[in-house]
């Protein structure tokens, strides 16, 4: 091996400085390794060579391992050496405060400091925009808002906020950003991408891994970012999730893999593997993309980490999923019910040499390393001081500010925005009243729901705000504008996949009707991605596109009625039919409704 610079210390990354955490300095001996019981808050993180040194097979292994923690009592954590856990979609704490999920988490997190090395664990959660698990979290914009807003800076800002919001629970790893290049919206994840473009997956990917780490990652409010998934996810045939995409190296690398480049170059410190396959070959099993290409020729010195229960999905027995997965290059194991299991079958590999030791070595070291950039050796348990601004007016204004800019003007006849402010105005559609629809998937359970799922402010409760000191919301009869809010419900991976993404039967009914009161009509579509609209575009004055905009519904009355003006630019070419997806920017034939860029101001 030829002499390289200590990890993370690349001139551009601030983000990953290992220098002191795994042992790179040479001026500094490395602090004595003790017992969890002698061990003062605060003690530096041990030599992560020494610490290496030390450990067993059985306390190896357990650091490969991370296990939802539904399936956990918590003594399996000391017992087994589990390196990590995690909350799956729908596993939410109880009670649903953040007070809840530090105690919870904080109470793992002992059984982890009482092994005999006192290696704690690190606990991740899927919050993709924001935390939105825990009532009462600032909620912002899906990511396709945040590339509508080509405003990178604003999304550091988001990631930031998110990063505080969840230390101070405990969780110390975001499973984020999701930097898929979705391909065809027929995908059910479309909104979990910034955007049709490799551009925007650098652009803003790399943003999202500067506010979740910081600075510095192991300050009191970052958290490890995990950039997602690994690779060509975007790109699976007629958008099938978990699919195959069949596309040629070239294309894999000029689209799919640019975000992952720059993301490493800005430090992030885990990347996950996606469920999908590359031309019929699981990704999870992999090995030139994940150590020849990941780790070998991006220089990525980070974790790998797999998606949940993604060995146990690949396509041969069990054990040789676990045996090929691991020697693909993953070096921890997203595990449920399996994780007995797995870990028997991990060592079996192990001590048979089907798996090398220098690779299990590999692997722990890199999760070692990562931890102590992370400072859980420093502060293990949960940043309870942060408690106080979670979801605070401070951070909604922010997330209020993502919302304005993520807007995209469609149409606007005879300029029927921006409303007056003392204008009658009458409110319908089957989103206007919906915070649930607002947030979309990944809200409060893995496939969101509609309902009052979380505080803050609707859309209809957001115009009643804005006319409440001249105007009035009101019936259609008596006013001079309808605005119909209508768009998708929500949904995540799976079952999120549509083969006609359109409106439903009643929300065209709703517009239609608004059309009859013979009064101007403005829709607002609240939606994970581009629907088919041709057939109704006509049937509306004016088009305006919120995306899922979170909690925050002020920020669409912001620009409906003209205290922001609308700068956001459609992230993906907008199709004029069912029959035209997938469509997208640089086709042979591209001839869309709306084109990539695309958006209108006043």
């Amino acid at each position: 091996m030829t002499s390289k610079p200590c990890p993370f210390a690349r001139p551009l990354v601030v983000l990953f400085v290992f220098a002191l955490a795994a042992g790179c300095s040479k001026n500094r001996p490395a602090p004595p390794l003790v017992a969890p019981a002698q061990r003062a808050a605060g003690v530096p993180a041990p030599d992560i060579e020494q610490l290496l040194a030390r450990m067993t097979l059985e306390e190896k292994v357990g650091q490969m391992v991370q296990v939802s923690r539904v399936e956990l009592s918590g003594a399996e954590v000391r017992d087994l050496y589990l390196g990590s856990v995690l909350n799956g979609g729908n596993d939410l704490f109880h009670p649903n405060t953040p007070s809840g999920w530090a105690d919870g988490i904080d109470r793992l997190q002992m059984y982890a400091l009482s092994t005999r090395l006192g290696i704690p664990m690190v606990y991740g959660v899927d919050a993709v925009h924001g935390h939105a698990g825990v009532r009462g979290a600032t909620v912002f914009p899906h990511n396709i808002g945040l590339g509508a807003t080509r405003n990178p800076q604003l999304a550091e800002q988001v990631g930031k906020i998110t990063a505080l919001e969840g230390a101070a629970t405990g969780v110390r790893w975001a499973f984020a950003p999701c930097i898929a290049v979705p391909r065809d919206e027929r995908w059910g994840r479309t909104y979990e991408g910034f955007g049709e473009t490799a551009e925007l997956a650098t652009l803003f990917g790399p943003a999202v891994v500067r506010g979740l780490q910081g600075q510095k990652l192991g300050a009191p409010d970052s958290i490890l970012a995990c950039a997602k998934h690994f690779v060509g996810d975007g790109a699976t045939d007629k958008g099938i999730d978990q699919g195959d995409a069949k596309i040629s190296e070239e294309e894999l690398r000029s689209i799919h893999l640019p975000g992952y480049a720059a993301a490493v170059k800005a430090g992030v410190g885990s990347v996950m593997v996606s469920y999908s396959s590359w031309n019929g070959q699981r990704l999870h099993g992999q090995k030139y993309l994940i150590t020849d290409v990941l780790k070998g020729e991006l220089g990525f010195e980070g974790f790998v980490v797999s998606d949940w229960e993604g060995i146990e999905q690949m396509s041969t027995s069990f054990a040789e999923n676990v045996e090929n997965a691991i020697n693909a290059g993953i070096d921890m194991a997203m595990t449920s019910k399996s994780y007995r299991s797995f870990i028997r079958t991990l060592k079996r590999h192990i001590n048979a040499g089907r798996i090398p030791v220098a690779r299990v070595d590999d692997a722990v070291r890199r999760i070692l390393r990562v931890k102590a950039a992370a400072g859980l050796w420093e502060h293990p348990m949960a940043n309870r001081r942060l408690a106080a601004e979670f979801g605070s007016p401070e951070h909604r204004v922010v997330a209020r500010d993502a919302v304005r800019q993520s807007m995209v003007l469609l149409k606007n006849d005879k300029g029927v925005l921006p409303l007056g402010k003392t204008a009658k105005v009458s409110v319908t559609g089957s989103k206007a009243k919906d915070m649930g629809s607002q947030c979309g998937g990944w809200t409060m359970g893995w496939q969101g729901r509609t309902g009052p799922v979380t505080p803050g402010t609707t859309i209809q409760r957001a115009i009643e705000h804005a006319v409440a000191a001249g105007g009035a919301v009101t019936s259609a009869r008596d006013a001079d504008v309808v605005v119909v809010v209508v768009g998708e419900t929500p949904y995540a991976e799976g079952s999120g996949d549509n083969r006609n993404p359109t409106l439903s039967g009643s929300d065209r009914g709703a517009i239609e009707s608004a059309r009859e009161s013979g009064k101007p009509v403005v829709t607002v579509l609240v939606t994970g991605r581009p629907l088919v609209i041709q057939d109704w575009l006509s049937l509306t004055d004016a088009l305006v596109v919120a995306w899922l905009p979170g909690t925050e519904g002020s920020g669409v009355a912001d620009v409906l009625f003209g205290d922001y003006k609308p700068t956001g630019k459609l992230p993906h070419s907008w199709p004029r039919s069912v029959e035209q997806i997938p469509i997208n920017q640089g086709d042979a034939s591209y001839d869309p409704l709306f084109p990539y860029g695309f958006g209108l101001s006043y």
